[in-house]
């Protein structure tokens, strides 16, 4: 751990829901829902307007047009705006420093002193926070983001979300178990569920009390390794450098349990769950991936791992979730499972139709302004090319975006991130006139 506070860490807020209301002006102070729009969608993002109702990531579209009220809007994404935009972000950071550690499309390292920056005191690097987050949000057009800064990588990212949206906090050097200890231990990185669980069953709920548990408890609960990075962690002991420009080889997620497990109901939970985990990883560093394996570890300490490749990548949790299912009936139970592990690779950058995946049956055409709809399957008709959010232009009427479609038709509100609240129409689903679009920009353009 370093003695100054010379590691940053940005979060965007909301940031797939943040660029549409930005490049949506109707939008803006709205509740909005980014991910699949179909009824087997999943939520990639809530914005905060929407996430006070209880929509969240990773949840069903369903659950969360359950939760949200008339007028919400669900939208397809839309990668190349975020793409674009998330660019703009990284570039600002390498202003700081050449040591940037993308985590995701809209999360980041930075080491500031690695830049060369003179001043890493407390009030330095908060003055050279604000600054950043000035120049983020004039560059991306008004999205907004979340820094932390701290003595190491763990600091830093406990720091940004301690004040979310837009927050700014620095941890002062020798104040990091002040900040840490108070935090459930489930703020800690490596501490999922069924860790959780564990902890919990001996009387860990906050990481004072991981803190207080010696480390042989902890590499009996959890295994050497595991138990011994949580005892690290727990002190605020964390020297990860910063690495430039990683690329991701696989997403994985695996569970040592405390006792040998043969239940497939149970087992088929724990599949259920790291499957959900992946997925969310997958869709948070936007990348999908061809080959699912699962890991097994049995009662005699063999390991074996099992793998399918699918025709093409995924990022869909259900589907990961699926493969799992399948290949542990095929690898059996049988003795007990010491371990369970869940993981994707073969990765690549999400084509559109990976990331936001739109059913072919849409809704009719009465479901504009976030109305939910009974879908029943049809035949894929003119207005399948269409969905919810996408960035079209009409020979006559200019630019907009897909509010809904259905029976033939397709509505579409024009504007944007530069213009008022615009109208919206109705047209044919197979208006001629009517042609999909890149982005819009958001920059102003000089006079």
């Amino acid at each position: 751990m370093r003695r100054e506070a010379g590691i940053l860490h940005l979060d965007l807020d909301a940031f797939f829901a943040a660029v549409e209301q930005r490049d949506k002006p109707s939008l803006r102070g709205r509740p909005v829902v980014v991910g699949g729009t179909g009824g087997r969608g999943v939520v990639a993002t809530a914005s905060y307007e929407a996430r006070a109702y209880g929509a969240r990531s990773a949840m069903s579209t369903a659950e969360a047009r359950r939760r949200c009220p008339s007028g919400t809007a669900f939208l397809g994404g839309r990668f190349a705006a975020y793409r674009r935009t998330s660019d703009v972000v990284m570039e600002l950071l390498r202003e700081l420093s050449p040591l940037v550690e993308p985590v995701s499309i809209d999360e980041a390292y930075v080491d500031l002193a690695a830049g060369g920056v003179a001043d890493l005191s407390v009030d330095g690097v908060t003055a050279l926070a604000r600054g950043l987050k000035e120049r983020i949000a004039a560059a991306t057009g008004g999205v907004t983001g979340s820094v932390g800064i701290g003595t190491s990588k763990l600091m830093a990212k406990i720091a940004s979300d301690l004040d979310k949206p837009d927050g700014l906090v620095v941890v002062p050097p020798g104040g990091e178990l002040a900040v840490l200890h108070p935090l459930p231990v489930t703020r800690l990185g490596g501490v999922g569920p069924a860790t959780a669980e564990r902890l919990r069953q001996v009387g860990v709920a906050t990481v004072a009390d991981l803190a207080a548990k010696p480390l042989s408890d902890l590499v009996a609960l959890a295994g050497r390794a595991h138990g011994t990075g949580l005892y690290a962690l727990a002190r605020a002991e964390d020297d990860r450098p910063v690495v430039a420009e990683r690329e991701a080889k696989s997403v994985s997620q695996e569970e040592t349990f405390a006792r040998d497990l043969t239940d497939r109901a149970v087992l088929g939970r724990h599949v259920e769950s790291m499957a959900a985990r992946v997925g969310s990883r997958l869709r948070s560093a936007a990348y999908s991936g061809r080959t699912v394996t699962l890991k097994l570890r049995r009662y005699d300490f063999t390991t074996l791992t099992r793998s399918q490749t699918l025709p093409q990548p995924t990022d869909d949790p259900r589907v990961i979730a699926a493969v799992a299912h399948r290949l542990l009936a095929e690898a059996g139970t049988q003795g007990g499972l010491r371990l369970l592990g869940v993981g994707v690779s073969g990765l690549s950058l999400y084509a559109q139709g990976d990331l936001f995946a739109v059913d072919d049956d849409p809704p009719p055409d009465d479901a504009v302004e976030g109305e939910p709809a009974e879908q029943a399957p049809e035949p894929v008709t003119a207005e399948a090319r269409w969905w919810p959010g996408q960035d079209v232009r009409h020979d006559d009427l200019g630019a907009g975006w897909v509010w809904g479609r259905g029976l033939g038709r397709v509505t579409v509100r024009f504007e944007g991130p530069l213009t008022p609240p615009g109208p919206v129409r109705t047209l044919s689903a197979d208006d001629p006139a009517l042609h999909p679009a890149d982005p819009p920009d958001w920059r102003p353009r000089a006079r």
